[in-house]
């Protein structure tokens, strides 16, 4: 009787520590609004009235549509647009028809919660500099590693309980047939105890682990740096930082047509385009002064040049008191590869545009091409050899003319694709 008693204490612990474990969860899962926006809205977006890249979202539940409007906009926005969205059409156009990144991975509970969150609204924080790191805004600590590891360990408690509740009630069996009892073996032991046992079972585990393991680990290192991804035909989205100024490509390259090398001056010259002076910036604005610009918006950017600059605009005087802009990197390439601007923009006459996008149009740079060695291999297998205008490459080419007779001469032909090319 006092076993049948122990073993009905161990049922109703079990079965309490399964509703509280699964009630823990459950209230563990609620998302978190403001971490999840951290995370993956505030590059574009404030959570206040301040417009960055896209709107500002403080009281953006009163603006918006009703019903699902909301998740299908930040599941796939492309999408409702096509669709001929009255709405989601005006917006697109209003923002420069910049698209905005799909987010398919976020369930609604989830987007409510961003929501709400942004709806309420926070004090707007206007910076010069970015994080020392170089990230922009406030990184979202909270990762899924500490859930996994709870898991695991409530796994191994629920499994421990299980199994001493196995034991108890087999020694019950056992007492009632007249049979000795069986002490229980540690944990570690039963479990080499049972492997040795079904040996099979353990090789086929063991294989199917080891499998997913692979596959998992593949994918895992093949998407490390790769901060593009085409979404429609020729239509790409990616890392999109915001940055301490909000410098528009669209206003100084597109409508004011600034050439890119005014401003990147080492990209004819150099493997590196480089990131302007600021002192770049003021040969204009010394003369396109604060009180000149169109709207609020533009006074608060340029205000932010001349205080980078240590400029007086008032006096026309420099005050020396410069304080350095931490513009945030959005086009990065891994550290073991070779990769020169001047060969390609001088000698390969290539456009900016086909590996940058149309920067033209773009209010804030994002990348919009992978940049992985599969996309510059098939790039340097489809482009063709550039032979006029490249007289110091002459010999070669004629070289390479006999060669390749009747053929289209490619970058790959020339030697384009050998590793030593980008690695070396």
């Amino acid at each position: 009787m006092i076993r049948l008693w122990q073993n009905a204490l161990i049922t109703r612990i079990v079965v309490l520590f399964i509703f509280t474990t699964f009630f823990s969860f459950k209230v563990a899962a609620a998302p978190d609004g403001k971490g999840l926006f951290k995370a993956n809205c505030a590059s574009c977006h404030n959570a206040s009235e301040v417009r960055s890249t896209g709107p500002g979202l403080k009281d953006v539940l009163g603006r918006i549509p009703g019903g699902d409007w909301k998740y299908n906009w930040i599941h796939n926005s492309q999408k409702l647009i096509a669709s001929g969205d009255g709405y989601s059409v005006a917006k697109f156009a209003e923002y420069n028809k910049s698209i905005m990144t799909s987010f398919p991975q976020l369930d609604n509970e989830q987007i409510d919660a961003i929501l709400d969150y942004a709806n309420k609204g926070e004090a707007p924080k206007l910076v010069v500099t970015a994080n020392q790191d170089g990230a922009a805004g406030t990184k979202d600590e909270s990762s899924p590693l500490l859930l996994f590891i709870i898991i695991f360990i409530v796994l191994i408690i629920f499994i421990a309980v299980l199994r001493y509740t196995k034991i108890n009630l087999r020694n019950t069996a056992n007492e009632k047939e007249g049979l000795p009892e069986q002490p229980a073996l540690p944990f570690l032991a039963a479990a080499r105890h049972w492997m040795a046992h079904h040996k099979t079972k353990v090789l086929v585990l063991g294989l199917l682990l080891l499998s997913v393991l692979t596959v998992k680990g593949w994918y895992a290192l093949k998407g490390i740096g790769v901060y593009a991804e085409e979404v429609h035909p020729n239509e790409w989205v990616g890392y999109h930082p915001s940055q301490p100024i909000n410098f528009s490509h669209k206003i100084h390259a597109g409508e004011n047509a600034i050439q890119c090398k005014y401003c990147h001056n080492g990209v004819e010259k150099s493997k590196v385009a480089g990131i302007p002076a600021v002192n770049i910036c003021m040969n204009c604005h010394k003369v396109i002064e604060q009180n000149q610009a169109g709207t609020e918006e533009s006074k608060t950017e340029i205000a932010k040049i001349y205080f980078a600059a240590g400029w007086d605009s008032k006096n026309k005087v420099y005050t020396g008191e410069e304080h350095p802009v931490v513009w945030n990197k959005v086009h990065a390439l891994p550290d073991h590869v070779f990769f020169s601007h001047q060969q390609h923009t001088v000698v390969g006459k290539v456009e900016c545009e086909q590996c940058h996008g149309e920067v033209k149009k773009m209010g804030t740079v994002e990348q919009q091409r992978p940049l992985t060695m599969g996309w510059c291999i098939n790039c340097h297998r489809e482009t063709p050899v550039k032979m006029e205008g490249n007289g110091y490459y002459t010999a070669l080419h004629e070289k390479m003319k006999e060669k390749y007779k009747d053929q289209a001469i490619t970058v790959a032909m020339a030697g384009g694709i050998e590793c030593a090319k980008c690695h070396y």
